[in-house]
């Protein structure tokens, strides 16, 4: 049986327990984890290692023992909104690109066979977003800063070869209909519809490695 690895920030976490290794939370990793499951029986074990507020440091910290002791095959990380968010009202920059060359090359030493992918940090305006619609500034700077961490995203996965899932475009497709907070609830937080877009995009990528 093979284990698939969801890494991530809050995204990905979504409300998970801790305490038990089988728990995937409500969002986008437990509805791969349906589709995958149900189409390919006894095939995948799927774990979930998100933790809510983590930046592109934090996983780095985690990675003996949230990646390397868990031996996925398959790993998914989704990071880059909190080293924007968490440091919105101060000139901390920390260094995404670094944390994350870091992260996937320690795991491909440990596993060169593992299929890795990334995900493209999004945001959308929605209500409360980093109270941009308090500061419209704020929210300038937070949108810039999170399309930079996914343009150099996409950049670590053409350098090492990893799968790069895209989504910022599919939710600012989606939002033109219903506005952002449909499927962003607060601007970066998925709605039910948001965590299946995510799960749809996941799949599709999963099933070109």
């Amino acid at each position: 049986m093979k284990k698939i690895l969801f890494q991530g920030d809050s995204i990905t976490d979504s409300q998970r327990f801790k305490e038990y290794d089988d728990h995937l939370g409500t969002g986008y990793a437990l509805m791969v984890a349906g589709e995958l499951g149900y189409n390919y029986p006894g095939e995948y074990e799927f774990i979930n290692k998100g933790v809510s507020g983590n930046k592109s440091d934090d996983v780095l910290a985690r990675t003996e023992n949230d990646i390397i002791a868990v031996c996925p095959d398959v790993m998914s990380l989704l990071i880059g909104v909190n080293d924007v968010w968490h440091h919105i009202g101060d000139d901390v920059v920390l260094p995404f690109t670094e944390n994350c060359s870091q992260i996937i090359e320690r795991t491909k030493a440990a596993f060169p066979n593992i299929k890795l992918m990334m995900l493209e940090p999004f945001v959308l305006e929605g209500y409360e977003t980093c109270a941009c619609e308090e500061n419209p500034k704020r929210w300038e700077k937070f949108k810039n800063g999170v399309a930079l961490r996914a343009r150099l995203t996409r950049e670590l996965c053409e350098k090492y070869s990893i799968k790069f899932i895209p989504l910022q475009e599919k939710f600012d497709k989606a939002a033109e209909k219903t506005g952002g907070a449909y499927w962003l609830i607060d601007g970066v937080h998925p709605s039910p519809a948001g965590h299946e877009l995510i799960a749809r995009e996941w799949i599709k990528a999963f099933g070109e490695l």
